[in-house]
């Protein structure tokens, strides 16, 4: 099944939003119906490719047949951009400025070699395409023209070691199709994102995903141990051991390269055996520092849970921190901050952990509110994207973006970021609901995840691109990292360039010259065009 073409995921799981949260829309933040509703697909108008048709039929021959490159007007409407609200509302209004001019279908790593050399020789863009779920302008190269390389049909388990817990994974397989294949062989991946349902495992190692079950399993950049690369130039693979001593790890030159320099074809994982127990708990706070404090105390001296997240007060009041469930209100009237802890594991280590994090979050001001809130959350974990689109049916703005930095740094950045989004917003006439929570913690830091809500006004995108420039800026002033696992794409570049400073990105170019010396990977995500 493909993805809801101006929206996320299965359309059969759309639901409009309860009276009682489109009332509360209306009278806090002056949400209006929409005055239209938004274009159909038979509606969009698309002009011929105007590619050489000599290309196209050389890309053809590189994967198969005809029948393997797709030119129609649904096909090239699908692969348009990502799912950030601004390229689902420029979407709806039939903006497909960004359309690729085909979408080729490669079926192994040599097919993909063989269409790079094509495009390269002929002057044509590339943008590896996964699940298209990015949401920070990711597959919207600023070079014209360009073909979308979709790796669908490069979705198997071709590996797996159960002694040493590894496998190979294609680029193009859906993480639920890997998660079933690996649960075949009594192993998981542990790899959780809000975008599970639709992403691939290519498109977690270019965009260095982070999971929901992160502080238990590792992000998916930890869960790497090898690669293999295509490039203009040939083929770069690394991963011969967990760990080597051999020169720089090329591995982390390529993870969170954003298909600027190859495209990931197969990926080797780090496996776990799947667990023999789950377990989701709710805890309230009575504050978001307090809640924040207790946080870091599990992770840097444990217990760690294998999920650890805390909303602030005004997500748990509206209840986004369970979004299937929103408009309900918070399951107790002093409503404070809700942490939500899971375990995973044999029984024995979940239940010996959930009993010695329970102590330290009791001493550090926590209230223990049981299962329920816990296995709401489990439920609706995947939610938040569809509750998104509802929203903008009704005439709403959301949009989210997220970062990380050291425990010190986080207070600051937790009031830089949402000052800058609610004073801009506000100043372009429609004033926001900021929410945010902890999404994922560390040792050293944590990541803060923010979602906005407001009145969709004249222009949202323009008033957004306002409004993330402001938030972007207050996230290096604080000391923040631009992304932590959204990616760079076109959205975050100019910061990254700041972040990355003038040498390290000079570094970077050097990299692309040698294996894409026509520069027709993904031109302008992650870096500048020359």
């Amino acid at each position: 099944m493909d993805m809801l073409w101006n929206g996320w995921g299965d359309p059969a799981k759309a639901a409009p939003l309860p009276g009682t949260v489109t009332g509360l829309l209306r009278d806090l933040l002056g949400v209006k119906p929409r005055s239209a509703p938004p274009l159909a697909l038979e509606d969009i108008r698309l002009p011929g490719p105007t590619a050489d048709p000599a290309a196209l039929a050389a890309l053809a021959d590189a994967v198969g047949g005809e029948e393997h490159l797709r030119t129609d007007t649904e096909s090239r409407v699908r692969h348009t951009r990502g799912k950030s609200t601004p390229d689902l509302l420029r979407l709806r209004a039939g903006d497909v400025s960004d359309v690729p001019q085909a979408v080729v279908l490669p079926a192994s790593h040599d097919e993909v070699l063989a269409v790079l050399r094509v495009c390269a020789a002929r002057g044509l863009a590339v943008v590896p395409f996964g699940g298209g779920t990015s949401v920070v302008g990711g597959l919207a190269p600023e070079r014209r023209p360009f073909v979308a390389l979709d790796l669908r049909r490069m979705n198997g388990l071709t590996a797996l070691d159960p002694v040493s817990r590894t496998a190979v994974l294609q680029a193009g397989l859906r993480a639920p199709e890997a998660e079933a294949l690996l649960a075949g062989h009594g192993f998981t991946l542990g790899h959780f994102p809000q975008s599970f349902e639709w992403a691939t495992i290519g498109g977690f190692a270019a965009a260095r995903s982070s999971g929901q079950a992160s502080a238990g399993y590792g992000r998916f950049d930890d869960m790497v141990l090898g690669l293999t690369l295509a490039t203009p130039e040939g083929t770069v693979e690394t991963g011969r051991a967990p760990r080597s001593a051999a020169g720089p790890d090329l591995r982390q030159l390529i993870l969170g390269s954003e298909g600027a320099f190859g495209v990931i074809t197969s990926v080797l994982v780090r496996i776990r055996p799947l667990p023999e127990a789950r377990h989701y708990e709710g805890w309230r706070f009575a504050s978001f520092d307090a809640g924040a404090a207790a946080l870091r105390r599990l992770a840097q001296d444990g217990p760690r849970p294998t999920v650890l997240r805390l909303s602030d007060e005004t997500e748990t009041l509206i209840g986004l921190a369970q979004p299937d469930a929103i408009g309900a209100g918070p399951a107790h009237s002093d409503a404070g901050c809700l942490a939500i802890t899971g375990y995973e594991g044999t029984a024995e280590d979940t239940a010996r952990r959930r009993e010695q994090a329970a102590a330290v979050l009791t001493a550090c001001g926590g209230t223990p509110l049981g299962a329920e809130p816990g296995e709401r959350w489990a439920h609706g974990r995947y939610s938040a994207p569809y509750l998104r689109d509802s929203l903008l049916d009704a005439g709403a703005f959301a949009e989210t973006l997220e970062t990380a930095a050291f425990w010190s740094a986080v207070p600051a950045l937790y009031d830089g970021v949402r000052t800058a989004l609610t004073d801009t917003l506000t100043r372009a006439g429609t004033p926001p609901l900021v929410m945010c929570h902890i999404s994922h913690v560390y040792e050293n830091g944590a990541s803060l995840y923010f979602t906005v809500v407001s009145a969709q006004g004249e222009d949202p995108v323009a008033h957004w691109a306002t409004a993330k420039h402001a938030a972007n800026d207050a996230v290096l002033a604080a000391g923040g990292t631009i992304t932590h696992h959204h990616g760079v794409g076109t959205d975050h570049r100019d910061w990254y360039v700041r972040e990355a400073g003038p040498l390290g990105v000079a570094a970077l170019r050097a990299v692309k010259r040698r294996l894409d010396p026509a520069g027709i990977l993904n031109p302008g995500v992650l870096l500048p065009t020359d």
